[in-house]
């Protein structure tokens, strides 16, 4: 019985609920509600939420202001998190927040306000047209990504797999010369076109 680890807010547990229900041969382990020890995992969720803490970036912040809601004790877990699955190889799923943290967490940076993506339209309907690499698995002509921050210097360790179409914002990363390892800008959770995506990490969980 795979153990899959997250930090989902509860205003999402629905969300996610929904493609979990399929599997209930998967226990999920959200560290909101209680202590959860990276070490025991088989797989890893990391999801929408408030900008990363500014002590956990490496490079000097010139504007806090533009740190929006950061919840330090949110960002110890899942920095650990991260790190300690990729250091295992266990399979990775990353989403909007997720995706910068693991760019952070893998020593790459953020673009820290950009204009023009976090339009309501955005949270819900699937508006913004994406541009693929030739390589990526999993393609969305469309996608409801709504966010202020994105990827700025891609980590070392990513590969980037699609960009906005319009500006070139990367919206999509998978992990080089890793087993199964992917994030993604937009919101995956919030419409069930993307059930592809979960059905293919969650195929990954052992």
């Amino acid at each position: 019985m795979p153990h899959l680890g997250s930090w989902i807010r509860e205003c999402d547990d629905a969300l996610f609920g929904r493609f979990l229900a399929a599997h209930p041969e998967i226990t999920l382990h959200n560290a909101r509600l209680g202590p959860v020890d990276p070490a025991t995992l088989d797989g890893l969720l990391v999801t929408g939420g408030p900008d990363i803490s500014i002590g956990f970036h490496h490079v000097p912040i010139e504007h806090p202001e533009l740190i929006k809601d950061p919840e330090p004790e949110r960002d110890a877990w899942e920095f650990a998190a991260v790190r300690s699955a990729v250091q295992r190889g266990l399979p990775i799923l990353a989403i909007c927040k997720g995706v910068q943290v693991l760019n952070v967490a893998l020593g790459g940076t953020l673009h820290l306000d950009i204009r023009g993506h976090d339009l309501p339209e955005m949270k819900s309907q699937n508006v913004q047209p994406l541009r693929f690499d030739a390589s990526a698995r999993h393609r969305f002509e469309k996608v409801n990504s709504s966010h202020h921050q994105a990827l700025d210097r891609v980590a070392d360790g990513l590969e980037v797999e699609a960009w906005h179409a319009g500006d070139d914002t990367i919206e999509q990363v998978r992990l080089r010369h890793y087993p199964w390892g992917v994030g993604v800008q937009y919101h995956p959770e919030r419409d069930t076109i993307y059930a592809s995506l979960f059905e293919d990490f969650f195929a990954q969980l052992q």
